[in-house]
């Protein structure tokens, strides 16, 4: 039997499943009381009574991106549970995930899908994971403390002054339960003399660890220590020239109806005070999220930061600024997203402008760039 015909086969058994659910779930004779209950009736045929999927034996063919292992809690606590809802109520290709999932909107409650999500979370017996509804959308500046597997292109224009452009490309990935390293790459473009220059800036490598994270309190600790090394060109204006180290916590707390507040401070620390002054900032960013299709669909999150920068060795006045901005998601899987906002100086506001900034994010754990659209 080919593979085609297989998937074909369990597509309609899982299509039949729902429907069968759908007309029989009134009957006192189907119980759907219990998480565990719904599972045994609704989900075991392709998730499998463990949680780790058909075998391939039965499903005729290899699949790795058809059934999820909810036994891997790598995989399965980075998820909130509004987006398991959402395949659930509405079916695989609501999040651009495969057909062979069906919705059963028509065959169970919300209740009863609540009740099913949380058995499922009980295939993840390592509760030392922090949980998906931690991991809160990403400002343009203030770092959030989830450990992620993210990649993020972000561009800023000087929208004042002397014409410049920098990008900054930031790979982040997870490693063991707690733990992500991070990647930083600067490529600016800046004019002197109305000459256009060009290159990479001072590259970063930095090491992030939980702390402490509760989703009953919806809190989330980190800290993270960066050294940033010398590889721009201090001559067009690409680099400092000298090591510098940054340390910094990053805090983040849920709040109710959606909102969130997320807090990062710290101290940036050359090896050389002649070439770059020691810096203490504290940054804090304050947002809320809008789902559409019934709290499911396309995320929304309008955000305000408050950022402060204040020089240690001169002792001049703090630097304050805002930044308006607004993240949304792009792709049905929610992995790619865009931010945008506009940086305005407060105070000090001689020699520093005005400037847009804007990012592209994939969290590419959970999809190629051109899947789940």
């Amino acid at each position: 039997m080919t593979r085609t015909v297989c998937k074909t086969l369990l597509l309609v058994g899982c299509i039949a499943t729902a429907r069968l659910l759908a007309r029989d779930s009134g009957s006192a004779g189907l119980k759907l009381n219990t998480g565990q209950e719904i599972y045994e009736t609704a989900c075991v045929a392709c998730h499998g009574p463990d949680g780790k999927g058909t075998p391939k034996s039965i499903a005729g063919f290899e699949p790795p991106r058809t059934f999820p292992d909810f036994t891997r809690c790598d995989q399965t606590t980075p998820e909130m549970n509004t987006d398991w809802k959402a395949v659930i109520r509405n079916g695989g290709p609501f999040r651009g995930f495969s057909q062979i999932m069906p919705s059963f909107r028509d065959a169970l409650t919300s209740r009863q899908m609540d009740k099913v999500i949380e058995y499922l979370r009980g295939f993840c017996r390592d509760s030392a994971w922090p949980r998906g509804e931690l991991n809160l959308p990403r400002a343009l500046i203030t770092e959030k403390a989830y450990p992620e597997d993210e990649t993020v292109v972000t561009t800023t224009l000087n929208a004042q002054a002397a014409p410049g452009v920098s990008n900054e490309i930031v790979h982040e990935q997870r490693f063991g339960v707690k733990n992500q390293i991070e990647v930083s790459v600067p490529l600016d473009f800046v004019n002197q003399n109305h000459v256009w220059y060009g290159g990479f800036g001072d590259t970063a490598l930095g090491v992030k660890r939980e702390l402490f994270s509760s989703l009953r309190w919806g809190s989330i600790l980190s800290v993270q220590g960066e050294a940033m090394f010398p590889t721009g060109s201090t001559t067009h204006g690409l680099g400092t020239g000298v090591t510098r180290f940054e340390t910094f916590a990053a805090y983040g707390q849920l709040l109710p109806a959606n909102t969130f507040v997320q807090v990062q401070t710290g101290g940036d620390l050359p090896t050389d005070t002649s070439k770059a002054p020691q810096t203490f900032f504290w940054r804090t960013a304050v947002g809320k999220t809008f789902n559409q299709s019934h709290g499911l669909g396309r995320a929304w999150s309008p955000m305000v930061e408050i950022l402060s920068n204040r020089d240690l060795m001169t002792g001049a006045s703090t630097n304050w600024d805002v930044l308006p901005q607004m993240q949304v998601t792009l792709s049905r899987r929610q992995h790619i997203r865009a931010d945008a906002g506009v940086l305005i100086p407060v105070t000090n506001t001689a020699g520093r402008s005005m400037a847009v900034m804007f990012y592209l994010l994939w969290d590419w754990q959970d999809g190629t760039l051109t899947g789940g659209w």
